[in-house]
């Protein structure tokens, strides 16, 4: 079964990866744009990144990869899609930065332990049938003192489920956005963890793409919209974000969040 959902993952991204212009992607923007709130907290807690060995595990087109190496980490992209990885290849080139790509199943990753200072993911373990096992796996390559950073979606949000079902086109059928709950094993499993949740207020965004600007979903994904587009949405979106700033003072309210963020420490 685990395998046959690998296999379907694979195609999809395969797939996604020949449509992708590599001179149409703003890196920085990933990092640094006020719509990417959970790659910015994760920046806060790395610190310097000079000369730190860094696995970007579910690389996707490579985005982090070559963020990560622009600011002197030595990084390897890996992805389960060699599209994506020959993507990712492509887009560090374009950006004169030197990264070594690398197809790896991210529940049994083919590197010995102890092997890198940070092991970095977005938006991955929702597509892995046992992201408890990725999680393990993540520690065990990890140098002692090294940091697993991640982020994902959560399952709780009732606006983010009803787009889970509208986009059909733009997701897997068995990707399967994670319970907050899953906090406490990465806390049972590390040193140290730090993390937080985004969108919440902020969400409105995705209704006025959807309601009143009129885009379909399944033509173009939300989530990268966002960041394409951060210049026309700042002014709203930093207003938003403080009332998001409001509403996390409520624990219970963490939950419904859209994005989960974790930097673990070994």
């Amino acid at each position: 079964m685990q395998d046959e959902i690998l296999r379907k993952e694979q195609a999809f991204h395969d797939r996604w990866a020949a449509a992708i212009d590599v001179e149409g992607i703003r890196v920085k923007d990933y990092f640094e744009a006020c719509t990417a709130p959970e790659n910015r907290f994760i920046l806060r807690q790395l610190g310097d990144l000079r000369g730190k060995s860094l696995l970007d595990l579910g690389c996707g087109a490579g985005e982090n990869s070559v963020y990560f190496a622009s600011q002197g980490a030595n990084c390897v992209a890996a992805d389960y899609s060699p599209g994506m990885v020959e993507v990712a290849l492509k887009l560090a080139e374009a950006n004169g930065v030197s990264v070594e790509g690398r197809v790896i199943n991210a529940m049994q990753i083919d590197y010995p332990d102890n092997s890198f200072d940070i092991v970095y993911a977005s938006n991955l373990l929702h597509h892995i049938p046992d992201p408890h096992q990725t999680i393990r796996e993540a520690y065990r390559i990890l140098k002692p003192g090294g940091q697993l950073c991640f982020w994902d979606p959560l399952k709780h949000n009732p606006v983010i489920n009803i787009y889970r079902r509208i986009a059909t086109q733009v997701r897997t059928e068995d990707e399967t956005p994670l319970d907050i709950e899953i906090l406490q094993f990465i806390q049972s499993q590390f040193v140290q963890t730090c993390s937080d949740t985004f969108w919440l207020a902020t969400l409105w965004i995705f209704l006025q793409f959807y309601l009143i600007e009129r885009v379909s979903p399944n033509e173009e994904r939300y989530w990268k919209k966002i960041i394409l587009e951060q210049d026309r949405l700042r002014p709203q979106y930093q207003r938003l974000e403080a009332v998001d700033r409001w509403l996390k003072r409520l624990p219970w309210l963490k939950r419904y969040a859209w994005n989960l963020a974790v930097v673990a420490t070994k």
